[in-house]
């Protein structure tokens, strides 16, 4: 009941719907059974190369510099912690997302 008085009842209901969408819609996107979507080919290896290319290193790079100004700032080491995973993410968050759509269930 804790749970209930955090939010409206709007706000369930509406919460409700779009998680209700968001299924559907995975499930809708799967019954295609052959379609392989390769029209979006180009757009997937733009953002893999921007991710792990030089956009990605700089913004990873930034990421550590601003954390860490702001960790000095602060006295403390967490928001460079957070640029050092921001890097981990983008170093390997594509290979780890084409690993999960690879696998076979």
């Amino acid at each position: 009941m804790k749970f209930m008085k955090m939010f409206s009842k709007k706000q369930v209901v509406v919460g409700g719907l779009l998680s209700a969408l968001m299924v559907s819609s995975a499930w809708a996107t799967t019954a295609g059974g052959g379609v392989t979507g390769t029209e979006f080919q180009a757009l997937f290896d733009m953002l893999v190369g921007w991710a792990e290319g030089y956009l990605g290193k700089a913004l990873a790079i930034a990421a550590f510099v601003v954390g860490a100004l702001i960790g000095f700032a602060k006295s403390t080491a967490m928001p460079a912690l957070v640029g050092i995973v921001f890097a981990i993410v983008f170093g390997l968050g594509p290979t780890i997302i084409n690993g999960m759509f690879a696998a076979v269930i």
